[in-house]
């Protein structure tokens, strides 16, 4: 399975700080912590474990069950982005893939799926995502 995009948000901190903290690193040029906020990163992992929970228990072949998932996914990582701001080009790209991710080791197929809505499997959480 995909690595969830929290913990290598975690490893890029704890690296950063590390570094910093040897002197290899200048304080000014240590982005991770910034991007990633502690709160953030644990209200975003809060989120996709109910997600993991929620998916693993699917029927893969319910198709408003899977989309009700994905729908409280989206909204849920919304809300954390909401109060922190953090979601840019390259967390959202992360967070997609995830979804998508977790679907597929789920057994569901996602291409299909969003192609019987009309849908590109890129636009699986396009309906809710304001990240």
């Amino acid at each position: 399975m995909i690595e969830r995009p929290t913990r290598g948000w975690r490893r890029a901190v704890r690296t950063q700080e590390a570094a910093v903290a040897a002197g290899g690193l200048d304080p000014v040029e240590a982005y991770a912590a910034k991007l990633w906020p502690a709160d953030f990163t644990a209200a975003v992992d809060a989120v996709l474990e109910v997600y993991e929970h929620d998916a693993a228990a699917l029927d893969p072949l319910a198709d408003e069950a899977v989309w009700a998932v994905v729908e409280r996914v989206v909204l849920g990582l919304n809300a954390a982005d909401e109060s922190h701001g953090a979601i840019e080009t390259g967390e959202r790209e992360e967070l997609a893939e995830y979804i998508d991710a977790v679907l597929t080791g789920a057994g569901v197929d996602v291409a299909a799926l969003t192609a019987r809505r009309g849908l590109s499997r890129g636009e699986l959480t396009d309906s809710w995502r304001d990240w």
